[in-house]
Order: structure tokens, then sequence, then C-alpha cells
């Protein structure tokens, strides 16, 4: 399926000097390192007048001399998917692509997220705070085997374990709140594996993940050659257009706005629960929202160009 690319912006040079941010400090530096890069190359090739910088590298002081006059974020984790890097470009004055300070803290906090999606009626995986091993062991009791594990405020799976039995817990809990010092205990659904992209209140093809791993977890995300891509993820219409309702309204409930991702899980005929929504998703080769951008007959330059369309509206 091939559709126009309604953009709307039409000269490059009408989006000035734009500065795409990447790398940083967060335990997702390399693949931000190589989203950024794949971003900033897409811009160029587009005619954009586009820099790179990477935080951990070059301080902000030396950017500041160089007048952009907007950001592409391509900055994933702690740093750039927490509200920081937003509040710190909104002092400055810059416009930026993707969701604001607030939306993008809420966002990338699992469990203020799923607090949300339960106040909005949005299905989502039962789930219990974990802050110490009596919490976990309540959480057994509550949520029964197998279980997730999982950091608060981590993505890209990090620090994500499934707990099929008792004796997993230990190292599970221990890697869970070596992040910061909280975790997200989560029931596990056996079932699909769904993410739904969204751009300028649109939502893209659904897309079926499936994996010979335990889970989809780092090492089927960027490493595997194994991990399948199904996009359109549904051959049913009508479960098709439900992935995108609760994905669009998902995107509201937390307030975000411009681009990102929501992931689910469904099992059988239950209907689809929300996991979280990614505000800065990856956009590596392996990457979900340009697959299914693809399947719409949108390459990933115009995709790139169709984000920094959003930072209009910051």
């Amino acid at each position: 399926m091939n559709i126009a690319i309604d953009t709307n912006i039409k000269k490059s040079s009408d989006f000035g000097r734009v500065l795409v941010i990447y790398g940083g400090n967060s335990n997702e530096r390399d693949i931000s390192l190589n989203s950024g890069t794949a971003v900033l190359e897409a811009l160029q090739s587009k005619g954009i007048e586009a820099y790179g910088w990477d935080p951990k590298i070059e301080p902000l002081y030396k950017i500041l001399k160089k007048n952009f006059d907007r950001a592409w974020i391509a900055l994933h984790g702690q740093g750039g998917e927490d509200g920081s890097i937003q509040g710190a470009l909104e002092f400055l004055g810059i416009p930026y692509t993707g969701s604001g300070i607030l939306a993008s803290a809420v966002a990338m906090n699992k469990i203020m997220s799923k607090k949300l999606f339960q106040a909005n009626n949005i299905s989502t995986p039962d789930f219990k705070i974990i802050r110490t091993k009596d919490d976990a062991l309540n959480a057994m009791e509550c949520l029964g085997f197998p279980m997730v594990l999982k950091p608060v405020s981590e993505g890209s799976s990090i620090g994500m374990s499934i707990i099929s039995e008792p004796n997993d817990m230990d190292e599970a809990l221990s890697l869970a709140l070596s992040f910061n010092n909280i975790a997200l205990a989560e029931e596990c659904i056996i079932g699909d594996e769904v993410t739904v992209a969204v751009l300028n209140n649109k939502s893209f093809p659904s897309i079926r993940i499936k994996t010979p791993r335990v889970f989809y977890d780092y090492s089927a995300k960027y490493k595997s050659v194994e991990t399948q891509y199904i996009c359109p993820g549904n051959n049913d219409i009508k479960l098709e257009e439900l992935y995108s309702d609760i994905a669009l309204k998902a995107f509201d409930a937390l307030g975000c706005r411009g681009w990102g991702r929501i992931d689910f899980m469904k099992h059988d005929s239950e209907i689809p629960k929300v996991l979280e929504v990614n505000t800065v998703p990856g956009m590596t080769e392996k990457s979900l929202v340009p697959i299914a951008a693809k399947q719409l007959g949108m390459g990933f330059p115009d995709l790139c160009w169709r984000i920094l369309e959003t930072s209009f509206d910051n």
C-alpha cells in the first residue's frame, strides 16, 4: 500500500539549521548512536542543513554558539526520553521533535504510565511495585508464574527478566533493582507481541514480532537474525483498527505528541494490553517505526523529514 507523503514543510531550507542529538550516557547509548547517525544521514540526503551532537563527547556551551533552529532528538533512555533534554531545549528556546517534558517523563516511568492507562480505562497487564524482596514475594503470590520483572525507567528490555519459578527471583530482582532501586513486577502474557507507531495523530500498520528467544529481549531486538517482523500484524481488519484505536488513546492519555510507538501483548481472544509508550523509538535498520512506514510506501528519509516537522508543534 502506498500513500502520499503529505508534508507540511515543502523546502528543506525552511527547517533552518537542525541539531540531531544522539549518543548520551544512558544504557541505550549504542542504539542511540546508530539511530542518530541514520537520521543525520537521512536528513542531509534531503538537503537539510543537519549536524550531529553527542552530549557525552561535546559540551552544551559549544553547541549553543552554532545557533541551531530546531533539534531532532534521537537520544534513547535516561537523558533523552525522560524530559531532561526536552527541558534544556525549552529553556534555550529551541523547538524539538516529539513529546514535551511532562509526557516524556511520564512515559519513561512505567509505573506512572500504567496508572494513567488504568485511569483512562486502557487495558494493561496487572502489576506490583517492587522495592524489596518482600514486595517481590507478594507479587509472586498475586501475579503467579510466569512473571515479568523489570526496571521502572529503562528501555530496550534492559534489566528485564521472566521468572518461571521462585528460584529465579533473587538474580532477577537484583538485576531489576540495580538501576534505580525500584522495579515493576507484571503479569506475563503469553501470546502475540505487537507494536503500533503513531505520527501526527495517525497510526501506522501494526507489526507482530516473532522471536525464538524466551521474549523480545535486547539480543532479539538488535542482534538476532531470526527475529521476524510481520507488517501488518493482523489479517483481521477489525483487530487492526482496535490496535490503532487503543494506541492513539494510550498516546493521548500520557499527553504525548508528535511521534512515538505503543507496545502491546495479546493472549488469544483477549483484548490487547498496552505495555508502554515509547516517545523516542529506535531508528536503526532493525527498528520498528521505519518498518511500518515502509509498509505505507514511506522511505526512511521521508519518515525522518515528517518527524522533524513535529518540531514546529513545540
